[in-house]
């Protein structure tokens, strides 16, 4: 068999969910037929490049070098153009639109998965990415949510809407941490006095996640609870804007701002409530790590999370921007310990459902041009 050539293509390498499916999913893919590549655009957003490498993964950097970040379509189309890729699977929709209109990648399948929903997008990604859409061979929704959304534009009658498919993504379980020697693990990780109740999350700190409402809801959980600290994992743009405000609530030194971490599976098992606040999320990779370190969860119900928690059954889910619905959700899995017993217990079964193993079988079998199965997959217009 000849050896296939695939190009993952994506803007950034940094720590957040999209680049770490990448990165477990990458090695799994590569076989003796089949060599993958990433290419990503921006230069400071490298975090896995080092991980992917080791896995034997040659990965391009398409914003560094003569130029600056302002010449990456240039690179991107050169490197398109001399590499002779069979098959350009994209995961963001800039980069993606600048491929499929390179001249240099005529010969190659394209594959796109769509990691938001459309309207997420601000209004020119949103058109660029819908007018060029017809160039996939398939493109795959992280959720049902994300797949609702993507609708031929009005403006756009004569565009070609590719098959539509869902394909949840997920977690490598080898990697996953629970149990009371993890918990032990993870509490000396965090350096946190013994004895002390924990709410964690995980998330760039970015206006998505929304952390500003998780703080103003740790102010009120916190207010008759002493023995309780929020830690928040991640880093971004709106991180000293966070710790502004952290400062000015009462329990401001039992907040934890840890900064960008690789060790997040050995840090979930520390925590005693998984918190996500976020606006909106394609499908919410890092609960469902949560929740199969055994986690309890209380999330927003945006996008693809209530695809992940169901409500009442397997974690909590309440509206966004709204701290009081949180910090009484919160409050719920700290004060109600069978509770938050059940739902651990029924959440790390439930995150069974999404296994990176399946989403790259699916993969492999659209790199191999085999027909696409017909379940679960529709055609939006």
């Amino acid at each position: 068999m000849a050896e296939r050539r695939i190009l993952w293509l994506v803007k950034g390498l940094g720590l957040g969910g999209t680049e770490r499916l990448l990165s477990v999913a990458a090695p799994l893919v590569a076989d003796a037929d089949t060599i993958v590549e990433v290419a990503y655009v921006l230069p400071w957003k490298d975090a896995l490049v080092g991980a992917l490498r080791d896995s034997g993964v040659e990965v391009h950097c398409l914003g560094a070098g003569r130029g600056g970040v302002r010449a990456w379509p240039l690179r991107l189309a050169r490197l398109l153009s001399t590499q002779r890729y069979d098959v350009v699977h994209t995961h963001s929709p800039v980069p993606a639109v600048v491929a499929r209109l390179a001249p240099g990648a005529r010969r190659a399948r394209f594959l796109h998965t769509e990691h938001s929903a459309w309207p997420r997008y601000r209004f020119p990604t949103r058109a660029a990415n819908a007018a060029t859409l017809g160039r996939n061979q398939v493109v795959w929704a992280v959720s049902e949510a994300v797949a609702a959304s993507i609708r031929r534009p009005r403006w756009a009658r004569w565009v070609r809407m590719p098959p539509v498919e869902v394909l949840y993504h997920g977690i490598d379980e080898r990697q996953v941490r629970r149990g009371p020697e993890a918990r032990a693990a993870a509490r000396e990780i965090l350096a946190i006095a013994p004895g002390r109740r924990i709410v964690g999350s995980v998330g760039n700190l970015a206006p998505k996640k929304d952390q500003a409402t998780l703080l103003a809801a740790f102010e009120v959980v916190a207010a008759d609870r002493p023995d309780l600290d929020l830690v928040l994992v991640g880093g971004g743009p709106l991180e000293g804007q966070l710790r502004a405000q952290a400062v000015t609530l009462a329990a401001a030194d039992r907040i934890h701002f840890l900064g960008q971490r690789a060790d997040v599976a050995q840090l979930m098992p520390g925590f005693d409530v998984f918190a996500l606040s976020s606006r909106y999320e394609g499908l919410g990779l890092v609960l469902i790590e949560a929740m199969a370190a055994g986690i309890p969860v209380v999330a927003t119900a945006v996008d693809g999370i209530p695809e992940v928690v169901r409500d009442g059954d397997d974690g909590l889910l309440v509206g966004p921007g709204d701290p009081g619905a949180l910090a009484d959700g919160i409050a719920r899995l700290l004060d109600d310990a069978p509770l938050a017993a059940r739902l651990a217990e029924a959440g790390t079964a439930a995150a069974g459902r999404f296994s990176i193993g399946t989403a790259v079988k699916r993969m492999v079998q659209a790199y191999a041009a085999e027909p696409a199965p017909t379940t679960r997959s529709a055609s939006h217009g």
